[in-house]
């Protein structure tokens, strides 16, 4: 039996952390230049405690780039948006990843491709995102994806629900 470690532990913890001070950010009324930064800066310390947790599995690694993604391209960082959303996408094939990680890499690719001014790819891919919906099982995890799908900003790109 492997012994876990106060430290593996604590980044557990701290990626938690990371990932709730984060949220609380993207949730933020009225965010600023300042706090953009530190919610990017979050986002990245939550994937890097989740990398070091006793209980990081592949899956961490696709939500992390996921959050990375968003914050990026709520921010206005259209190319880092881009970047973390081509690694959700491929993370999400090499693991067959089905149910709301399926649909939340559709939604990162059309919000940074929103972002980038790429409105066909943007559109394509939240056309996607809107086909996967219903195969959310779970009801909290279809509204908390649905809430995504309807926040701001999505830079022109129409979103109808």
């Amino acid at each position: 039996m492997n012994e876990v470690s106060y430290e593996q532990k604590m980044h557990h913890d701290m990626g938690i952390e990371m990932n709730i001070q984060t949220w609380n950010l993207l949730e933020k009324e009225g965010r600023n230049e300042r706090d953009d930064a530190r919610m990017i800066s979050f986002a990245h310390a939550s994937l890097y405690h989740w990398r070091k947790s006793h209980k990081y599995k592949p899956i961490n690694e696709q939500r992390g780039q996921w959050l990375l993604s968003h914050v990026y391209a709520v921010s206005g960082k259209s190319k880092e948006a881009l970047f973390h959303a081509k690694k959700t996408q491929k993370l999400t094939i090499e693991q067959n990843l089905k149910d709301s990680d399926r649909a939340y890499a559709y939604e990162a690719l059309a919000r940074a491709n929103a972002a980038i001014g790429s409105k066909y790819e943007s559109l394509k891919n939240l056309w996607n995102a809107q086909m996967v919906v219903n195969d959310i099982t779970n009801e909290d995890d279809k509204n908390n994806f649905i809430s995504v799908l309807e926040s701001s900003p999505w830079f022109g790109v129409k979103y109808i629900p």
